[in-house]
């Protein structure tokens, strides 16, 4: 007997539903939960449907009052837009779970399953779970109407240089890519002499002219202009324009400097090869392989100009070449290349195979040149140069011919050449035809030099299969391991729509 009283004592008591009957635990309402549900509805108040802005453009949500942001589907990101939609009402209930229904891409519709509880009747807690259905609805950002309008700009940044050749802006196109300096412009436009980039607000082409700054000697002008005023509360609407001008020396011209540039450079001779222009002009002097860089300040104080361009280059052959073992350097010489070497060279111009004419000159493509041999070089002897440093020069220091490059069969080179470059989304207007041989320089310019590569992107060509090295002539070649794969995102399968969509 005892021990049956003990256990009716633990057991708890059951009550009858004052609603249905039905046998239960006792709680605060006394009343089973299907009676409590159908009685009260905890999310009573909270919209079941709401809309959703979405700018097809950009790929960004509406987040009010004013922003707009980029969320993939499905993300936290979006999920907190999604509840922030319904705050409000949501702040009368305790949310205990959130998570997103999977609804077609499509179909234009997100699907947010939420978990309340909320205290009821004499201090039940009742639980409910909901679906609430967002319906996106298509509007465009004011950043795209910007952009669709192509006109609406505050601030353009206009990169000029003033040379025929565009080595320089087809590098400085790739540091672009490279560090997404585009991405915040409404218009890239191409002219003939230069690049001209519309942005929305001068922050942004502020930072551009800070980024041109760091990668390309160059100096620029600020400039703006009245559009319109208010009076009455002081504002001013301006357009603001940076000309930039980049200096005029490209890779592969010859130049001549100002005698008293080439004393403070370590004593180096007057005429050099440009062989590279990054942040600085890199030159080197072939009579003794002396380098030197010259930045932008430099470069203004005492300008100098390049004495040929590209279509002047002459192809020689070389007949006889030597390496110069001992050089003798004079006082106060700067530094000396170690990735050339100083060469004697006897070449003949290729027109003038029929005569005995030669011509004998230094150079610094000594590691590269052998007898027989095609060299692109800059025939000094017969050009009537139009330079004031170089008509001040004793006749006896102008060399005859400057060598500037091994010259390999172009042909050949683009049909093995497995690798690709990305370009600028821009305007081209008044393009001229010689831009493809121009473009075609600067991707030899990549595979010859590898400091220009380390800052470009170099994508992989898979159209082109690798060939092997056996029947390869010595032309310079980039290697696999510096190209990165190029990554294609197909389109969705649902449709174009679903797609976009897409982040």
């Amino acid at each position: 007997m005892e021990y049956l009283e003990d256990s009716a004592e633990r057991t708890p008591g059951h009550i009858l539903c004052c609603e249905c009957g039905v046998v239960i635990s006792p709680n605060p309402a006394n009343i089973c939960v299907a009676c409590l549900r159908s009685k009260v509805d905890i999310s009573q108040g909270i919209p079941k449907q709401v809309s959703v802005s979405f700018c097809k453009q950009c790929q960004r949500y509406f987040q009010p009052p004013g922003t707009w942001i980029q969320c993939a589907l499905e993300s936290r990101e979006l999920l907190a837009l999604c509840l922030k939609k319904i705050k409000a009402p949501l702040s009368k209930v305790r949310l205990v779970d959130a998570g997103f229904v999977w609804t077609e891409p499509h179909s234009k519709r997100l699907k947010v399953k939420l978990t309340v509880q909320k205290e009821v009747m004499n201090g039940a807690i009742l639980q409910q779970v909901f679906v609430v259905d967002y319906v996106v609805q298509p509007q465009m950002c004011g950043d795209c109407h910007r952009v669709e309008a192509k006109d609406f700009w505050k601030a353009v940044v206009q990169v000029r240089q003033k040379t025929l050749h565009k080595k320089t802006f087809y590098y400085l196109e790739q540091l672009i890519l490279k560090y997404g300096m585009h991405q915040n412009t409404l218009r890239i436009k191409e002219i003939h002499d230069g690049l001209d980039f519309y942005y929305s607000s001068k922050q942004h082409a502020q930072k551009m002219v800070e980024f041109l700054q760091c990668t390309v000697p160059c100096r620029y002008k600020a400039s703006q202009r009245l559009i319109s005023q208010d009076i009455h509360s002081n504002t001013y609407n301006y357009k603001s324009t940076f000309s930039m001008e980049i200096v005029p020396i490209c890779k592969d011209n010859v130049v001549c400097l100002s005698p008293k540039l080439a004393q403070s450079l370590g004593n180096m001779n007057q005429i050099c090869v440009c062989i590279r222009v990054t942040s600085a002009i890199h030159l080197i002097d072939p009579n003794t392989l002396q380098v030197a860089d010259i930045d932008g300040s430099t470069f203004w104080s005492h300008p100098f100009n390049s004495l040929c361009h590209p279509k002047q280059l002459e192809e020689f052959i070389v007949m006889e070449c030597s390496i110069v073992q001992d050089l003798k350097r004079k006082a106060g010489a700067g530094m000396i290349s170690k990735k050339h070497t100083l060469g004697e060279v006897w070449v003949q111009k290729t027109s003038e195979m029929d005569t005995d004419k030669q011509y004998f000159c230094r150079t610094h493509l000594g590691h590269l040149l052998n007898p027989g041999d095609l060299v692109l070089g800059f025939d000094l002897a017969n050009c009537n140069v139009n330079d004031e440093h170089v008509n001040k020069m004793n006749s006896d220091r102008v060399p005859d011919v400057v060598l500037i490059k091994k010259s390999y069969d172009r042909t050949k080179r683009q049909r093995r050449r497995n690798w690709k470059l990305k370009e600028l989304a821009r305007d081209k207007e008044n393009m001229d035809t010689d831009d493809e041989r121009q473009y075609q320089d600067f991707l030899e310019d990549l595979e010859e030099d590898e400091a220009i590569r380390k800052n470009v992107n170099i994508y992989r060509d898979s159209t082109i299969p690798v060939e092997s090295d056996t029947d390869d002539e010595g032309a310079p070649r980039i290697s696999l391991a510096e190209m990165l794969e190029d990554l294609h995102i197909s389109q969705d399968a649902t449709g174009e729509e679903g797609a976009s969509m897409m982040t």
